[in-house]
């Protein structure tokens, strides 16, 4: 490890040996990597090789190219985290994937988001995960892996104890795997954080949500939560928080893009009036108007000392009730985060939320909305803030200065990526 790499030569000899053609992206990447100091290190260096870099003319990686590059890390140890997005990886590139993750021994975080791998490629990568014992971070998000793909996954679970966070978002899972995957859960004591945005179901039933709900029950590893777009109702909010009640470790639930109302606002109001362990909870784009965020404020004025992050955002709300979260703010400390675009501002919740800024109650980078005046009168523009400002893309040039605009990255991270 103190001998300086060669990353480079390494991957031209490759390409001339499996008569690939170079890849300049991930050549300019190699070479650059072969100048990191960090490689000395004992924390490694993770290779960003996402088909997203607008700043630069970028060709993305194919099968082709990722069959050389895996060969060239195959023994590579001081590259720990691998940045695959937004490429076009297919099955047989995840035939790569899975061999390298049987036979790596140093991988920590791998990024396949947005690929185009399909139910064979989970398949191959859920079982290379069997016997590997050192990746701690896979995103698989928004590769059409299907209800089959997403029952491999689950069926993982079971087995590997070293994965921390699992990203499944937007991968067309259906009510079969999302029942299997809470099961395993049930006894999995290393995952963390785990997301299930955006699954395919047919049923009013709310099934999954109950199977949830029931492993929140028996878990107590699991930080961060994301089931947006479950089309959860009110049902499956009372039965996430009569699991919660007693649940020693959540800390992030995220129940975005549902159909909660200002009576499944209730139980949640009962959940942070007993629960002493959630920190962030996302809100956004759900029905609980007025009455909803008045419920919410009392809580949190009277109750709640845990809460750190509330959005709210888009959920038909009017200056009543966000003046109420305001003034609840006045009184509850810990409160630090709010974000409340896409509301129905009056002149009442300007003024309120321009006086938490002014007054420093509020820091201008842990909201999304920021006063400014014309002729006399306050009004709030949108800032680009959120809990989850960074989840599709990061910035092209350095790394995310300001984890404060990202509360999630600041309160409730899991691991280092």
């Amino acid at each position: 490890m103190s001998e300086r790499p060669d990353l480079h030569q390494h991957y031209l000899r490759a390409c001339q040996n499996l008569g690939q053609p170079e890849h300049p992206f991930i050549a300019h990447v190699l070479q650059e990597a072969d100048k990191n100091d960090k490689i000395r290190c004992t924390k490694g260096i993770t290779l960003k090789i996402a088909g997203n870099n607008h700043l630069v003319p970028v060709q993305r990686v194919t099968d082709g190219d990722l069959q050389v590059l895996a060969s060239v890390l195959h023994n590579t140890v001081y590259v720990t985290g691998l940045d695959l997005r937004y490429n076009v990886l297919t099955d047989a590139g995840a035939k790569d994937v899975a061999t390298f993750l049987q036979e790596n021994s140093t991988l920590q975080y791998l990024n396949l988001m947005f690929n185009d791998i399909g139910t064979s490629g989970a398949e191959l990568i859920a079982r290379a995960l069997h016997r590997n014992k050192t990746l701690a971070y896979l995103r698989m998000t928004g590769n059409k892996i299907g209800d089959k793909g997403g029952m491999f996954f689950a069926s993982m679970l079971r087995v590997n104890s070293t994965l921390e966070k699992l990203d499944l978002g937007d991968c067309d899972m259906g009510t079969q795997c999302l029942i299997a995957i809470a099961t395993a859960l049930t006894q999995n004591k290393s995952v963390k954080a785990i997301n299930l945005n955006r699954p395919l179901l047919y049923s009013q039933e709310e099934e999954t949500t109950v199977h949830v709900a029931l492993m929140l029950k028996n878990n107590s590893s699991l930080v961060e939560l994301h089931l947006c777009k479950h089309e959860m109702k009110n049902f499956g909010v009372e039965r996430l928080c009569e699991a919660l009640y007693e649940n020693p470790s959540l800390r992030y639930l995220d129940l975005s893009c549902n159909k909660i109302t200002c009576d499944g606002v209730k139980f949640l109001v009962e959940l942070l009036k007993r629960n002493q362990t959630l920190e962030i909870l996302d809100l956004h784009a759900n029905r609980i108007e007025d009455d909803g965020a008045i419920y919410l404020s009392e809580a949190l004025a009277l109750n709640n000392r845990t809460l750190q992050a509330l959005s709210v955002v888009s959920n038909n709300i009017s200056g009543k009730g966000l003046v109420a979260l305001s003034v609840a703010m006045k009184t509850n400390m810990e409160l630090s985060y709010i974000y409340i675009w896409g509301n129905k501002f009056d002149e009442a919740t300007c003024m309120a939320f321009s006086e938490l800024i002014q007054m420093g109650r509020l820091k201008p980078n842990c909201t999304d909305v920021e006063p400014y005046e014309v002729d006399g009168h306050v009004h709030l523009a949108e800032l680009s803030h959120g809990l989850r400002k960074h989840y599709y893309w990061t910035p092209s040039c350095g790394e995310v200065t300001n984890k404060d605009a990202n509360a999630s990255l600041a309160i409730a991270a899991v691991s280092e990526h």
